[in-house]
């Protein structure tokens, strides 16, 4: 935690949460603000669009985690969620909702800071997946229809696959266009085309 960062904590003891600060401050210069209810969690993280959530539990529910993940966005910012015990269920639905720290028994002041790093270098981990996830759909969706309008162009001009992506890549070219933009538009004039 090099930079100065804004962090919601979420504790309702008073005691707990000044600890959680102490701990905070030692780390560094950080805006942090403290909640002590949960109700209205997901409108006090838009309005102050925090760079990750802290979350201390004494004993959370499958669906208290649940609620708690969905309202704190793991997906757009880090989340690291202290609780004092855990179970197997409830660890497994952390992770499932996203949550990027999950340390049981570790409040801790001197923990805070490492645990904060480790939440907020396993966020962009899983970032950098999701973003690769993503592009690796996208080309095999892409690759999809290009077979399809190869289909299409060999069996409408009577061409083999080779002369059909050549004749793709060329209109391609010619447009200033992606193959896969040529090929939606061919798949949708296809469809237009055979529609009855």
């Amino acid at each position: 935690m090099e930079k100065r960062l804004s962090i919601i904590v979420i504790e309702e003891d008073a005691l707990r949460a000044e600890t959680i600060v102490d701990g905070l401050r030692e780390a560094g210069d950080h805006d942090i603000r403290v909640l002590a209810e949960v109700a209205g969690l997901a409108r006090h993280i838009a309005e102050f669009h925090p760079d990750i959530v802290l979350i201390d539990l004494a004993n959370p529910s499958r669906d208290m985690l649940e609620d708690l993940a969905l309202a704190s966005s793991p997906t757009e910012r880090p989340v690291a969620m202290f609780v004092d015990r855990s179970d197997e269920g409830l660890t497994r639905a952390a992770i499932e909702a996203g949550i990027s720290a999950y340390v049981v028994d570790g409040l801790r002041q001197d923990r805070i800071k490492p645990v904060l790093d480790a939440a907020i270098a396993r966020f962009h981990m899983f970032q950098r997946m999701r973003a690769e996830l993503a592009a690796t759909r996208a080309a095999l969706e892409e690759r999809k229809l290009i077979d399809r309008a190869k289909a299409i162009l060999m069996k409408a001009r009577d061409i083999d696959e080779e002369a059909a992506y050549a004749l793709l890549r060329k209109t391609a070219m010619d447009q200033g266009k992606r193959m896969g933009d040529i090929a939606q538009q061919l798949v949708m004039a296809a469809g237009l085309l055979s529609c009855r």
